[in-house]
């Protein structure tokens, strides 16, 4: 992928992706799955090496993991994401905690922010999602000042949850021309999405370890609040399992708890850059 992409691609329809991405994101519980995985937004901001005062943008931000962490670390933080109701959640919890936070409804693909605004921007398992890929990472590095920092977390392909997504692409077909949000956890991808707007200065490998009680407990879920998976058992309806099954089938070869319960390593990556 290069500066041509749009070029390239002139037919996708990139808001009526966005609008279906929306209603899924939306749909289930995010937030009940968010929270479970606070730890990688801690993790990121310590990647990241955030001063406090910084001015911090976190983008995609669901329900606020990597924000509520940058808030912690005395950061300026603006939380944004294109899907409302989890910006609800973020703002529920940083009141909770006491935090300040500046919450805005914002498409990564088209940020309302100046040239240089942020001294970092950050994203967990989020701008990955983002159909026009292109335009997310150069949005990303336009408003970041120059030398400034780009992190994200990112599930890799060959880990568990790209995994998932590989299963769910085999049941309910991917909008055409879209590339997958794995690519985001590889580093010849990256360097074709940033061009020359950033260089990568760091890849951290990490497994983030997913842990319920039963498979069956796992199932259950994220079919209830993982919008994608919500929306792909919606969507299959009567014909929904098959894709229970493999399901089923691929917790079953990643688990390594050996007591009844689910123990899951998934890999991710922590991606540092540095914006030109």
């Amino acid at each position: 992928m290069n500066s041509n992409t749009a070029e390239k691609l002139p037919n996708i329809d990139f808001e009526a992706i966005k609008d279906k991405q929306q209603a899924t994101w939306a749909s289930g519980d995010y937030a009940a799955i968010g929270t479970t995985i606070q730890l990688v937004g801690e993790l990121l901001c310590e990647s990241a090496d955030l001063s406090a005062g910084s001015r911090v943008l976190d983008v995609a931000a669901g329900n606020g993991n990597a924000s509520l962490a940058a808030a912690r670390r005395f950061c300026q933080v603006t939380s944004t994401d294109y899907v409302p109701e989890l910006l609800i959640r973020g703002k529920q919890r940083a009141a909770v905690e006491g935090l300040s936070i500046n919450f805005k409804v914002a498409d990564v693909e088209k940020l309302p922010y100046a040239n240089g605004e942020f001294d970092a921007v950050i994203s967990t398992f989020g701008v990955m999602f983002a159909p026009d890929q292109f335009s997310a990472a150069q949005e990303m590095a336009r408003v970041c000042k120059p030398n400034g920092t780009i992190a994200t977390a990112n599930w890799t392909e060959e880990g568990f949850i790209g995994q998932v997504f590989k299963i769910i692409g085999r049941h309910i077909t991917p909008p055409a021309g879209v590339l997958p949000p794995s690519r985001w956890g590889d580093e010849t991808a990256l360097r074709e999405m940033f061009g020359s707007s950033a260089r990568i200065t760091d890849i951290v490998p990490r497994e983030y370890v997913f842990r319920y009680c039963s498979i069956d407990h796992y199932l259950d879920f994220f079919r209830s609040y993982y919008g994608p998976i919500h929306k792909a058992f919606i969507a299959l309806g009567d014909e929904s399992d098959g894709l229970e099954q493999d399901l089923r089938n691929l917790l079953e070869a990643f688990n390594t708890a050996t007591d009844g319960t689910v123990r899951i390593p998934s890999a991710y990556v922590d991606v540092i850059m540095k914006a030109s």
